[in-house]
């Protein structure tokens, strides 16, 4: 059985578009922070931490999609249900099921890879492969 995390969100005004619908980008950023806080419920310390003893600064994504379902709007409380469904050598897939009172309203995909600073340019990032304690955490 696949390890999964709750990360709730709260709509906010200003998080809508005129029509008072939420905007397409912040289902990403609503995914993205379901990500970080999946690693924190498996145990995985944070980015920061993680940098000083293994050199890994976080998991970029590298490839993102989502489908829209039903519309949301502000004083909605969201819930988004990640996991990751796929390990790879050097990269990861999440899922995200965005769910409005148990009714799925988006449903996110993103493939993310573990990075370390370039070492020959450290505003460059490079992929390296997934460490093992931290699948084992995860799964």
């Amino acid at each position: 059985m696949k390890r999964i995390s709750v990360y709730q969100v709260s709509v906010e005004f200003g998080d809508c578009d005129p029509a008072q619908i939420a905007y397409f980008p912040n289902f990403f950023r609503w995914y993205d922070a379901s990500s970080r806080k999946f690693f924190i419920d498996c145990g995985v310390a944070p980015w920061r931490e993680l940098e000083k003893t293994t050199g890994i600064i976080g998991t970029p994504v590298v490839e993102a999609s989502s489908r829209f379902i039903l519309p949301t709007s502000y004083g909605d409380t969201l819930h988004v249900h990640t996991s990751i469904d796929e390990w790879r050598e050097k990269s990861f897939v999440m899922t995200h099921a965005l769910r409005r009172e148990g009714e799925l309203v988006a449903e996110g995909r993103d493939v993310r890879i573990f990075a370390i600073r370039h070492p020959e340019d450290s505003a460059r990032i490079k992929a390296v492969p997934v460490p093992e304690h931290i699948r084992r955490l995860c799964s």
